[in-house]
This record gives C-alpha cells, sequence and structure tokens, in this order.
C-alpha cells in the first residue's frame, strides 16, 4: 500500500500543480500548446526510444508476461471497437469523445508502473516492468493512433490517410527504433545516450502537467459517465483479465506481480498530448486521468494483495 501511494501521489502533485500554474503563471493558452508540441515531438519519444533500446529481457519469462498484458488490452481493444455505437449513444459520446475513452481504458502510466514495480520487487521488478514496457508501448501507440486517426476531429476515413497519420506518428517510429537498437544491439556512445536519457526523463513532468493545464475543475465535480467507465475498464476489469491469463500461463512471484503493476495503473498522461495534437476530446480524457488517479489508490493495492495470494 505504502509503495503504491509513494507512486501515485507524487504524480498527482504534479497534475494538480499544472492545474495552477494555467490559473496563475503560464495562463497563456500558447505557453501550454508549445509544451504540448515539445512533449509530442521530442520528449516522450526520447523517452520511447531509451527505455525499450535499455529493455534487459534475460531471465524474465518474456513470452508469457508480454502475452499476458497483450492479449489483456487486445481483449478489451476489441471490445470497445464492438461496442462503439451502443457506448456512444448511451453515454452521449462523440466521436472524438470516444477516443478518449479508449485510451483511458487501455492506456497504462509507464512512470507509475515502473516506481511501483522498483519499489515492491526491486531490480527484478524493474526488468519484469522493462518487459511490459516493450511490448505494451507499441502496441498501445499503434492502436491509440490508428483510433484518433478514424474517430478524431482530424480523421480520414480513407485508409492510405489513416496509414499515413499512424507512419507519421511520433510514438510509432520511436517504438521502432527503440525495438531496432535493442534487437542490433548496437552500443550507442554515452554522450548521445545521456543525452536521449535527459529528454525522456523531463517528459514525465511536463506531461504531468500538460495534463493538469487541460483540467476543467468544475467538471471533477459531477464527472462525465464516461469517466465512471473509464475507471471500471481500467483500474478493475484490465488487470481482472491480464492477471487472469497470466495464472493461466504459469505466472507466478515478481513475473505476476509486475503483470498486475502495469494492467492496474491509471491511464498515461501523454495520451492527453496525443489527443490534443490528432483531435480527441483532450479535456474528457485529462478528467479521467484525475479520477483514475485517486480511485487507483484503492484499486492498485487490491490488485497487488490478489497476486500476492495467488503466489
Amino acid at each position: 500500500m505504502v509503495g503504491v501511494l509513494g507512486a501515485l501521489v507524487p504524480v498527482f502533485l504534479v497534475i494538480a500543480l499544472g492545474a495552477g500554474l494555467k490559473r496563475s503563471l503560464l495562463t497563456e493558452d500558447s505557453h501550454w500548446i508549445a509544451l504540448e508540441k515539445l512533449t509530442y515531438f521530442i520528449l516522450f519519444p526520447a523517452l520511447i526510444i531509451v527505455s525499450i533500446a535499455r529493455a534487459d529481457l534475460g531471465g524474465v519469462a518474456v513470452l508469457e508476461v508480454g502475452a499476458a498484458l497483450l492479449l489483456a488490452i487486445l481483449g478489451l481493444s476489441a471490445a470497445l471497437a464492438l461496442l462503439r455505437r451502443p457506448l456512444s449513444r448511451v453515454l452521449g459520446l462523440t466521436s472524438p469523445s470516444y477516443t478518449s475513452l479508449f485510451q483511458g481504458s487501455v492506456r497504462w502510466n509507464s512512470y507509475v508502473a515502473l516506481a511501483v514495480s522498483g519499489a515492491l520487487a526491486g531490480p527484478k521488478g524493474l526488468a519484469v516492468a522493462a518487459v511490459a514496457l516493450a511490448v505494451m508501448i507499441p502496441a498501445l501507440n499503434v492502436l491509440s493512433v490508428a483510433v484518433l486517426a478514424r474517430h478524431g476531429a482530424r480523421s480520414s476515413a480513407a485508409p492510405p490517410r489513416m496509414l499515413a497519420q499512424i507512419a507519421r506518428n511520433p510514438y510509432v517510429w520511436s517504438c521502432a527504433i527503440g525495438a531496432l537498437l535493442n534487437e542490433i544491439n548496437v552500443i550507442l556512445p554515452a554522450v548521445l545516450m545521456t543525452f536521449v536519457d535527459i529528454l525522456g526523463r523531463s517528459s514525465l513532468a511536463l506531461g504531468l502537467l500538460v495534463v493538469g493545464a487541460g483540467l476543467r475543475i468544475d467538471s471533477l465535480r459531477r464527472p462525465h459517465a464516461a469517466t465512471f467507465l473509464s475507471c471500471v475498464l481500467k483500474l478493475i476489469l484490465l488487470p481482472a483479465i491480464a492477471i487472469t491469463l497470466g495464472v493461466a500461463l504459469g505466472l507466478r512471484g515478481v513475473d505476476l506481480l509486475v503483470v498486475a503493476i502495469a494492467s492496474s495503473v491509471p491511464s498515461a498522461p501523454n495520451g492527453y498530448v496525443l489527443a490534443r495534437q490528432m483531435g480527441g476530446d483532450a479535456p474528457l480524457l485529462a478528467e479521467m486521468l484525475t479520477v483514475q488517479m485517486v480511485v487507483a489508490t484503492i484499486t492498485m493495492p487490491a490488485a497487488v494483495a490478489t497476486v500476492t495470494y495467488l503466489s
């Protein structure tokens, strides 16, 4: 419980700081647009490249951990795609709002996952979390970009244009670069890796500040129904599916623990920046991120306790 709260509370405080800065020090929209673009095109892609390139997959049940997480994500994504029309009708969602429900339900906050995995399981936990990172980041970014390309405010129904949008997305090509560097095991100059690492680390703070700046405080008093649904799907259903798959695949101990952590963390702040850039409902997603951060203080310890019992 302490380890989970220790990772969640600082994240929540940075979001709150962003909300305060938008209303006091950095009140101009142009300030936050510039930070969004910097995070979207440079900082978070740098984090993706470094994280995947450095992932040490030795001694980890790579196939089982990857399969449990990936199958859970694909299953929930398929359900959301099949139920898009009835969900949109019942919840009163526009197409851009649906993209926020999708991102809020399937994406994961890798910062929190790494922090909690390291706090609860040490170096082995970080190694398993690196596997989760290498598996989930490419899949989730391709899925999210595809959904936004199809249903966002700037969407195009023509398949060639959709594929072009996906191919141009910096999150997708940074995943490809990181995976290539990991596979060919190229030793890059230390100066270059340190440079990219510094850029990547800065994406955490700036991404969370941008999420806070996008919050509509009044909406938190009466959250949208889609926000509550995203909490159920992301914080309860997705970890239940992933843990069940992990147990079925024979995972135990730290491997199963990290599967539980990676699947039960709140959604990712970089999804907000992606929504802003590709025409999603960014304010709704910011609301989801904030509410999920609070709810996760209850659901994440429950997921961790479940796998501790099963192991």
